[in-house]
Order: C-alpha cells, then structure tokens, then sequence
C-alpha cells in the first residue's frame, strides 16, 4: 500500500519517495542517547511545536499522503508507518534491502516533543554534524553513509530555505551524491537566500554547507571517495545505519518480527 502512493506526477519530481525519506529519518534523528529522549518511538513528529520546527518544514505533505493508511489499518502506530514508509521508499527507488521491525509507541499528546535543533543545520560544518550524529551513537562511517540519502528529492526554497535538486535523478537511490561532490566543482550560489553551492558548470544541482563537510573533512572524505567508486559497497554500509537511526531509543518487544521486504517489480 506504501508502495502505491509513492508516485504521484504532480508532486514535485513524480514521486513522495523522498520526502518519505525524510520523514522517516526526521522522526527518528532527534534521539539522545544520553537522556534516552526522542526517536522514532512515540512519533512526537506529528504534533506541534516539533511538526513547526524549521528542519521538518514541508514534512506535513508526507504526513498527509500516509494519514489514509493510518485510517485503513489502525493497528499501526504512527512511529511504525512513517520508519516503515522510509523503508518502503529507499527500496522501491532503488536503494538496498533494509531490515525493520514494529513495536514503536504513539505518544497521545505533545508534552514530550523534542526540543528544536536536535536535527542537522545544513548551514554548518564538520564539527556540528558530528555534534549531532554522535549524540545518537553514530560513528565517522555511519555518518558518511546516511549522508547518501542526499542523492534522493530536493531543497525548497519555501521551506527550508534552500533551492534545487543534489542530482540529476533525485527519484533514484544511488551513490550520485557522492561521485557528484567529488567530480563537480561547486561554488557558492550567487542569490539572495541563505549560502549554498552549485555546479560550477551548469549551475543546475546545489549542494549544502554542511555537504561540503564532507569533502573537505579528511575523515569523512575517505568514506565519500569509497561510495563514489563503489556504490555496493555504499549500499551495504547505507543499510544497517538506516535501521540503527530508525529503532534508536525504541524498546521492542522480545518477540517483535524483524522483516526485510520485496519490491513491487
């Protein structure tokens, strides 16, 4: 059913897949490890003030497209839809198996929103990704490959502020953030919204500050320069961060299936 509402040819590039995506991974990535708050569990996403914070803006869409699956299967909390929809989405785009398993919780009310700016500022560096990254538990080699996903969607300008698309198949998943960081040569955009890069050459894909961060740090650099001359082996590292970031701060039951699903073709 997930698989079915993903493409849509009046909505942006033909599909919400990407926008799944990050609805998924935007549930999930306000955990913190070390006050045991956030994550998918609860699916705090859905309520304001955390459904307004800056970084989620144009989320309500996704939300929207999934509400009638919540209202024909009301067994299935929020927290397991939208992780599920994100699953659902990096595999029929093309992207790796990638294992899940129910059991997450619905929070009734709002008291226990996350707090704004536990998710990335696009606008910053190095220092301020592992910040966040590693409050969740991530390390170097996770991070690298969850950036990946930026080769699906695009930035609006009426929502997050940025504009334009990181490739020229932003409804594939594939390792073209990477070749595309590595082999373009980006400069600033020359506009008056907030400072982001384009290709050098036709101007017509951008990239973020804080995607910058990740060929100019050293650390970081080497992974991208391993997933752009082999995308399995992105793949392979893509799927198992994915799942991490999606149960983080969940408690599952003992018995709770884990499942790893087909595509529709």
């Amino acid at each position: 059913d997930i698989a079915a509402l993903l493409e849509d040819e009046d909505y942006d590039d033909g599909s919400y897949g990407p926008v799944f995506v990050r609805l998924a991974w935007h549930a999930s990535g306000t955990y913190d490890r070390k006050t045991g708050t956030g994550g998918s569990d609860g699916a705090t996403i859905r309520f304001k003030p955390e459904s307004g914070h800056g970084a989620n803006a144009g989320l309500d869409v996704a939300r929207a497209r999934l509400e009638p699956l919540k209202k024909k299967y009301p067994h299935i909390s929020y927290g397991d839809l939208y992780t599920l929809a994100g699953v659902v989405a990096v595999q029929e785009l093309g992207g790796p198996t990638v294992r899940w398993r129910p059991g997450r919780s619905d929070e009734k009310v709002s008291a226990n929103c996350t707090p704004d700016g536990r998710l990335p500022d696009a606008a910053q560096g190095a220092n301020h990704v592992r910040d966040i990254f590693y409050r969740m538990g991530f390390n170097d080699q996770e991070i690298a490959a969850l950036i990946g996903a930026h080769a699906l969607g695009r930035c609006h300008s009426n929502r997050s502020g940025y504009e334009g698309p990181w490739n020229a198949s932003p409804t594939s998943f594939t390792n073209f953030f990477y070749t595309e960081l590595l082999e373009d040569k980006w400069v600033p955009k020359k506009w008056d919204g907030p400072a982001q890069y384009v290709d050098k050459d036709t101007k017509s894909f951008m990239m973020l500050p804080a995607d910058i961060a990740f060929k100019t740090d050293p650390q970081f650099r080497k992974y991208v320069e391993k997933y752009a001359a082999d995308q399995d082996a992105f793949f392979a590292d893509f799927a198992p961060a994915f799942t991490k970031l999606l149960e983080l701060g969940v408690k599952f039951p003992e018995d709770a299936p884990v499942y790893e699903f087909k595509t529709l073709e």
